[in-house]
């Protein structure tokens, strides 16, 4: 009698405590102002410690933006940007992860299938014997694909805030130990 294998799969949770997940974007055409989000949860299951068909589930709350400025933080939370009032949550959901990353996010009830460039910086166990995988995470989007639309035009011609927003992500996430048999 055959028996089929049972696979296991692994979970690993995002460490907020060893992660950033940031962007910058062009002001004025001249300077760029950088951004994180204070508040997310993440979880990626693999088979064992290959990441390369990892299933990533991460929700992020853009109420808690911080660009080191109250005023543009409250502006970006407004109507005019992230609208946090209707849309708590912030999704990106993948499917892959070697070299590129592609996923589905999702910002103000709008999804769009995007592209991000992964560095897997390699595992290595903590003085508390915890497994940890480290990941650079870097990319591009268009914000009005999201409907964050809201601008002015400058004098010169160009305008204040550029479309395209730079993602920039170091990710640790933590092994954990109720692996699931499928």
């Amino acid at each position: 009698m055959e028996t089929t294998p049972v696979l296991t799969r692994t979970r690993w949770t995002l460490d907020p405590s060893h992660s950033e997940i940031g962007f910058k974007v062009k002001h004025l055409m001249v300077t760029n102002v950088r951004g994180v989000f204070k508040e997310y949860k993440g979880t990626v299951y693999t088979k064992g410690e290959d990441f390369s068909s990892a299933e990533i589930e991460l929700s992020i709350n853009p109420g808690s933006i911080s660009t080191g400025d109250t005023n543009r933080d409250n502006h970006l939370k407004s109507l005019d940007f992230f609208d946090t009032g209707n849309f708590a949550e912030i999704t990106f959901r993948g499917n892959s992860l070697e070299y590129t990353l592609y996923g589905d996010l999702t910002i103000k009830g709008v999804t769009k299938r995007i592209k991000l460039d992964v560095a897997f910086n390699g595992i290595a166990k903590d003085p508390y014997g915890n497994k940890k995988a480290g990941f650079e995470i870097t990319g591009k989007i268009s914000r009005n694909d999201f409907g964050l639309t809201w601008n002015a035009v400058l004098e010169t011609g160009g305008v204040m805030v550029s479309d395209e927003v730079i993602i920039r992500c170091d990710i640790q996430l933590t092994q954990q130990p109720d692996n699931i048999k499928e």
